[in-house]
């Protein structure tokens, strides 16, 4: 079983780098080939295509091992998206207007979704899945952004430090919190465990907020600070990093919460040091980037039915992509120019939150794991989540040569240096 794992994290490998090789030159970031190869390597292309090959390489006994390998990647990259998180000039004014773009972004394609659940509940939910279980669901897994994704898109583009940049990145977190822990509230009333689920999983987060910031925040500066003064952690103080890290993800995980979430917070904790932020990039990252993330999407990809392709799918697939972008171009641009943004930011601020990538495939799968969906919405959902993020690039270009066109245009209307008064 080891040596069948192997293959197929070079077969996965392969596909990854071939697919955003060719959609790089398309002006696509990686990500999106990474996770267009996932969906390559499901059964909806490769096992269509070719059935048996396609069971004796990805058989179901072996998919395990490529899911924990694809947890460990979310984890190290967003630990180290939480070291590079620095607070802007005027922190409040930036947090208040996180907390409006959040939740304008969310509230918007949420409502959206409750409107056209009654069209789809009959055609998608499984059986035995009541409307408003599957309803509420399908509002949350529209309303997520992508914020592992988003940061690789602004990181790609050079934004993650702009104004609009921080500003996304932000109000990502804000909203996928919040996500997750009405979530948390569904899974809990669906599985019986009722509102003292809810309640625990509140609780345990407040204590572990408590936990980062009050406790290990200065413990790990205090060591970073004695052991680790140049800015590169030895082995030893790097493998104290790791078990905090491990740690926290593996609490927010207990919680019903992602551990992705838990590894940013504790990644967000540490000294804000760019020599230490350089050192973690070089060491962790590009392990996580190149070899353990596009095993998450070859994972997802699995998870895909044929069965989703009909006249029926297609129709639902084009509503839940109408209400998708809709809700978030206007959410998250009406949130951003009630800040204060130009309405040339206000757009590119919502075409970011429409990325909806990597956090969105785990909400499917929580969803898909839970019975609230069945494959043929996971497969639409991925779809859907895939359409949004490859959407994200070209709208953010066009902007800027709008916003550009906008700059000649004014200099050319511009009196002449010589004739200013």
């Amino acid at each position: 079983m080891t040596g069948l794992l192997l293959f197929q994290i070079a077969v996965v490998l392969v596909a990854a780098r071939t697919c955003g090789v060719l959609l790089a030159r398309l002006g696509q970031p990686p990500v999106i080939g990474e996770m267009a190869a996932g969906v390559l390597l499901g059964p909806v292309v490769f096992g269509a295509a070719l059935p048996e090959l396609h069971a004796a390489l990805f058989p179901a006994a072996s998919l395990p091992g490529l899911s924990a390998l694809s947890t460990l990647g979310l984890v190290l990259f967003m630990f180290v998206i939480g070291v590079e998180m620095r607070a802007p000039e005027g922190a409040r004014a930036q947090v208040l207007a996180a907390a409006r773009v959040a939740g304008l972004s969310a509230l918007l394609p949420f409502a959206l979704a409750l409107a056209v659940a009654p069209l789809l509940h009959g055609m998608l939910a499984p059986e035995g899945v009541a409307f408003w279980p599957f309803a509420l669901y399908l509002g949350v897994a529209l309303s997520v952004t992508a914020f592992p994704v988003l940061a690789r898109i602004l990181k790609d583009r050079g934004m993650q430090h702009t104004a609009v940049g921080r500003l996304s990145l932000s109000a990502a977190a804000l909203l996928d919190v919040g996500a997750w822990i009405a979530l948390a509230l569904l899974v809990a009333l669906t599985t019986g465990e009722g509102a003292a689920g809810l309640l625990r999983t509140l609780a345990g987060l407040g204590l572990l907020l408590v936990l980062v910031f009050g406790v290990l925040k200065p413990l790990f500066a205090g060591l970073l600070r004695r052991h680790a003064s140049d800015g590169r952690p030895s082995g030893t103080v790097l493998a104290a990093l790791l078990v905090g890290l491990f740690a926290c993800a593996a609490a927010t995980e207990w919680l019903h919460l992602h551990p992705v979430f838990g590894a940013f917070l504790f990644g967000a904790c540490l000294p804000r040091d760019d020599r230490l932020m350089h050192a973690l990039v070089e060491r962790i990252e590009h392990l996580a980037l190149v070899l353990l993330m596009p095993l998450f999407f070859a994972v997802a990809g699995m998870g895909t039915s044929a069965d989703a392709f009909t006249a029926t799918g297609a129709g639902a697939l084009l509503l839940i992509l109408a209400v998708a972008v809709l809700g978030k171009l206007l959410g998250g641009g009406l949130g951003a120019r009630l800040s204060g943004y130009s309405t040339r930011d206000s757009l590119a601020v919502g075409s970011l939150m429409n990325a909806r990538g990597m956090i969105e495939l785990i909400v499917m799968k929580v969803g898909l794991d839970a019975g609230l969906i069945g494959p043929e919405l996971f497969t639409l959902l991925l779809l859907v989540a895939l359409c949004t993020t490859l959407m994200t690039g070209p709208l953010l270009a066009l902007l800027a040569r709008r916003g550009s066109a906008a700059k000649v245009e004014a200099a050319a209307a511009a009196p002449p240096e010589g004739h200013r008064h």
